[in-house]
């Protein structure tokens, strides 16, 4: 037994090869060292995830400010252009023919024009209703008429509605016929 013993002592007790006891103590700082280096390149990756999300957000942001700036302005001119329409409209055929009052209905004709124009280039369009569907995204129903239309298919427009590019300035009030 003392053999034995002797023979496990001895190998036990000899000295460690270079490279043995030596790479689980290198292996383990490299290993460490390693996860901290995916961590931290996960953390740039999303970190600049974040910076691209929040420049486009912001470009985006900007470009809606750019084109929307107007928004409240326009809905206020649109009384004002409500109200033109309304005074043209009101003028019999007999006063137009007036040729005192014929540069009058004439300047305010081109002052509806105009208004229509910078409307235009502004992106403010009218929204069409005459024998449309009610768009509940774009149509207000103020009341339901007796018709022979598909009921639900707007009769008459009470009050123009508009767009700015995309968005509603306004809806159109509008009488729908009844089912």
């Amino acid at each position: 037994m003392t053999d034995e013993t002797t023979i496990n002592d001895t190998e036990t007790n000899q000295p460690p090869q270079p490279g043995e006891a030596e790479a689980p103590v290198e292996e383990a700082p490299f290993a460490r060292l390693e996860a901290e280096l995916e961590k931290l390149k996960s953390e740039v990756l999303y970190a600049q995830a974040e910076t691209q999300n929040v420049r486009r957000r912001l470009e985006k942001e900007k470009a809606d400010a750019q084109s929307y700036a107007a928004t409240a302005f326009a809905r206020d001119v649109l009384s004002v252009a409500d109200n033109l329409t309304r005074a043209l409209a009101a003028i019999p055929d007999a006063l137009r023919d007036d040729e005192k009052l014929k540069p009058l209905i004439t300047g305010l004709d081109m002052t509806g024009k105009e208004l229509a124009t910078v409307f235009q280039r502004h992106g403010i369009a009218k929204i069409e209703t005459q024998g449309e569907r009610l768009d509940p995204n774009r149509h207000q129903a103020m009341l339901e008429v007796e018709s022979d239309a598909e009921p639900g298919t707007i009769v008459q427009e009470l009050q123009a509605g508009y767009m700015i590019k995309d968005r509603l300035l306004r809806p159109a009030l509008v009488s729908v016929a009844k089912a």
